[in-house]
């Protein structure tokens, strides 16, 4: 029993979180964006002269500068202008301001046919760009990682599994509940997209396996003075080593599916964005003719 204890209790604690540039990015964009839903923009700002004219401006030239990032990635001859990973940050930090500038540009508000097109073409870009953004999470080591394999994920998952032997000699129904856990994300949900019903169960055996730790370590440590001198450090050892296998597992299941949808969507952004090209060019002929 006591080497059970002291193999988990010293297990180093997990990295303190800290909030990435990525979530610093999110948050200050959402306010930014619900800024301009609240505030009467129009009373501020008017599309045709101006601030709005020239956010109207900025933000169809930080779309077209969108085009740098693939333009980078496929001609070694731009290797001199930066990485491809650089300008797939710059990629992302415009794909966000841009849309931003071209909303507060329209003030929130439709106007003539060639001026909603375009609008609607923008919103669908981006909405379709934050998507393609999480798939390619999915499917990477972090946001700028090398890209992951099946056989990878498949060996971290089988190593996890080889990894908590002290645990689950204090908590025997453990391993089991963990297993059971594994194999219900692994067939996911009937009718429901793969990586969303992963996520869903992933969230819920989460919780469950929490409750029955909580559970067990307390009947335990009632019986046992070591157990209940130590019953914190267990605890967190135990949810951080089923948190770490059902995540792994649940990763596991989503990998097939977000791949063939990154691909799928790789197909798909390109003509959109397209289609945003012309509707923008459109839109700036006919304020600037008509």
């Amino acid at each position: 029993m006591n080497t059970a204890v002291e193999s988990v209790s010293i297990l180093p604690a997990p990295p303190r979180r800290r909030i990435s540039k990525a979530m610093v990015g999110l948050i200050v964009s959402t306010l930014v964006l619900l800024l301009g839903w609240v505030l009467p923009l129009d009373h501020y700002i008017t599309p045709r002269s101006g601030l709005g004219y020239w956010l109207g401006i900025l933000g169809g030239s930080l779309m077209i500068a969108l085009l740098i990032y693939p333009a980078r990635k496929r001609i070694q001859s731009l290797a001199p202008i930066g990485s491809a990973r650089v300008w797939f940050k710059i990629h992302m930090a415009l794909g966000v301001i841009g849309p931003l500038c071209i909303l507060y540009h329209s003030t929130y508000r439709l106007g003539a046919a060639n001026s909603n097109v375009a609008l609607i073409s923008m919103l669908i870009v981006a909405g379709s760009g934050l998507v393609g953004r999480y798939l390619y999470g999915r499917i990477h080591h972090g946001v700028y990682g090398r890209a992951i394999n099946l056989k990878e994920l498949r060996a971290e998952a089988e190593q996890l599994k080889r990894a908590g032997s002290g645990t689950a000699r204090l908590l025997p129904e453990l391993t089991a509940r963990i297993d059971a856990g594994e194999q219900a994300i692994d067939r996911g949900i009937a009718f429901v997209p793969r990586p969303l019903a992963a996520a869903l169960v992933w969230r819920w055996q989460r919780r469950s396996v929490h409750r029955y730790v909580a559970r067990a370590l307390r009947h335990a440590a009632a019986e046992d003075r070591i157990l209940r001198r130590h019953r914190t450090n267990l605890g967190a050892a135990a949810t951080r080593y089923a948190d770490t296998r059902l995540t792994a597992a649940r990763r596991l299941a989503e990998f097939q599916s977000c791949a063939r949808l990154f691909s799928l969507w790789h197909v798909l952004h390109i003509p959109m964005f397209g289609m945003l090209f012309i509707a923008g060019v459109v839109h700036v002929i006919a304020v600037n003719v008509y």
